[in-house]
């Protein structure tokens, strides 16, 4: 068998892989098609991720700076500590198996796992960001009247979020990659599609460095993204430093 396998790609020139790997057929289809699935998959989780991720992290932070919330805090912990010290692949398993086996699509049950586990992480990411934001930041806006939500909704996450960009972003990129353990349930993302190549033409080579382009042209673009957000963040401060120093006018020179 693998005598044959080897003769049957050794006998082809690149061009003729490259063709069989991409235009017979319309294979090419199947590329886009996997990363359309995996994209979906992963915008959907990010969201799933940043809400409930953030709202555990309110959840900690509440608890420790004021003592509420503490059997929600317990639970949070638990829930923290669970997914993150289980692999995804077994999360996965156990959703599309056990917990969501009655649920027919896959994107569906793949979105809510991975977001399920991105909110774990987003949740630390979150965490640290509230806790960078000065304590006088609330002190000040409870002074004002607001109360504790409106103040954390108005003043504190704002703040926070400058500080978690860059963190968020690297979860998002890490999520759009581990989704790609979904083609083990059957899942056809853009994981899944060299292997179905493969099993058409013997040939791993060209699916896989096609799919790897494709994951690492993504990646380019969510870091070009990342880049823009972090620098229009960078330039709101320093209007905001500029308008606290001088009043919004600029300082001219006394003769």
């Amino acid at each position: 068998m693998s005598t044959l396998f080897f003769n049957n790609i050794l006998a082809k020139t690149p061009a003729e892989r490259f063709r069989s790997a991409f235009l017979v057929d319309d294979r090419w289809q199947l590329y886009f098609k996997g990363l359309g699935n995996t994209l979906i998959m992963s915008f959907f989780a990010v969201l799933i991720g940043i809400v409930l991720g953030v709202l555990l992290a309110i959840i900690l932070y509440t608890n420790k700076k004021t003592g509420r919330l503490k059997i929600l805090s317990a639970i949070s912990n638990v829930y923290v500590t669970v997914i993150r010290g289980t692999p995804v692949v077994l999360q996965l398993f156990l959703m599309y198996f056990i917990v969501l086996m009655s649920v027919k699509n896959g994107i569906v049950v793949g979105s809510i796992t991975f977001g399920l586990n991105s909110a774990a992480y987003v949740s630390e990411v979150a965490r640290a960001g509230l806790e960078s934001v000065d304590e006088g930041q609330m002190e000040a806006g409870r002074a004002l009247g607001l109360s504790y939500p409106k103040t954390m909704i108005k003043i504190v996450l704002p703040q926070a979020l400058r500080n978690m960009i860059p963190a968020l972003f690297n979860e998002f990129i890490a999520l759009v990659k581990e989704t790609s353990v979904a083609g083990y349930v059957g899942i056809t993302d853009l994981g899944k599609i060299p292997g179905l190549i493969q099993s058409r033409t013997f040939d791993y080579l060209f699916p896989l460095l096609f799919a790897s382009l494709l994951y690492l042209v993504v990646v380019c673009l969510l870091t070009v993204v990342e880049k823009f957000l972090e620098k229009k963040f960078s330039k709101g401060d320093k209007k905001l430093v500029y308008k606290k120093r001088f009043g919004g006018k600029k300082k001219c020179a006394t003769p």
